[in-house]
């Protein structure tokens, strides 16, 4: 068994799933209630239900949600002796660092999935809105799960490191408004440098929002997440990686 496969079983009894299925419906029946409340008609119909619910949910909820999920894949690591039984076993830090980064982004991208799934029910049965959902905000939602790695690893990393579960939940939400400030501040290179802005980022594309430029999604568009993404996983993995070998086991 993988040691991937071995993280994912430990989830199948994990407060994990409530989150990523609970998340997004809260964030859209928010935003339905407060639109259906004002009486006000979706103006640019399906665009501006994406901007109202996933553009929202990118700013501070969905790095919440990422890294909660983080705290809730690592509780068990800090209980009972666990993280000593996991330093002293087979598995090089490698391993574990990556096993559990691409467990945290799999609750992302599921987090993600089900978010989409539930902007399109709401949009043609609480609104009516005709047709379908426009296929490149199906795009921008794979994009949003590929962005969302580094952020998976940087939380993975700091719930490995910090015992209480909510001390990384405040870092992310520190994170998230700062990347809030650079994108609004137009410093599109921080992108590249801070997770939290790149999952914003991505959440973003095509709304015309927080530094994005309007209109379909681009070629330079994917580039940018594809490449900020590869980037940014890759140093806070072999970061993340390094220090554990110096910590090991904790008395």
């Amino acid at each position: 068994m993988t040691s991937f496969s071995a993280e994912l079983l430990k989830l199948k009894r994990s407060q994990s799933w409530a989150v990523v299925l609970v998340l997004p419906l809260v964030i859209v029946a928010a935003a339905t209630f407060r639109t259906l409340s004002s009486g006000e008609p979706l103006e640019n119909g399906w665009d501006t239900l994406w901007l109202r619910t996933v553009g929202f949910h990118g700013l501070f909820p969905m790095i919440l949600g990422v890294a909660v999920l983080a705290s809730l894949t690592w509780r068990a690591e800090h209980r009972h002796g666990n993280w000593n039984a996991l330093m002293t076993g087979p598995t090089s830090s490698l391993r574990i660092v990556l096993a559990k980064t691409l467990v945290v982004g799999t609750l992302a991208a599921a987090m993600q999935a089900v978010l989409l799934a539930i902007v399109v029910l709401v949009g043609k049965v609480a609104y009516g809105l005709p047709g379908m959902l426009p296929a490149q905000y199906v795009g921008v939602s794979l994009l949003v799960a590929v962005g969302c790695l580094p952020l998976a690893a940087l939380q993975s990393g700091l719930s490995m490191f910090m015992r209480s579960f909510a001390a990384p939940v405040a870092v992310g939400l520190v994170g998230a408004g700062i990347g809030v400030v650079l994108l609004t501040a137009g410093v599109s290179a921080a992108v590249f440098v801070l997770p939290h802005a790149l999952a914003t980022r991505s959440a973003q594309l095509t709304t015309g929002s927080f530094g994005d430029a309007g209109g379909p999604l681009t070629a330079g568009s994917i580039s940018m997440v594809v490449l900020a993404t590869t980037l940014l996983t890759a140093v806070v993995v072999g970061l993340t990686t390094v220090t554990l070998d110096r910590r090991d086991v904790r008395a």
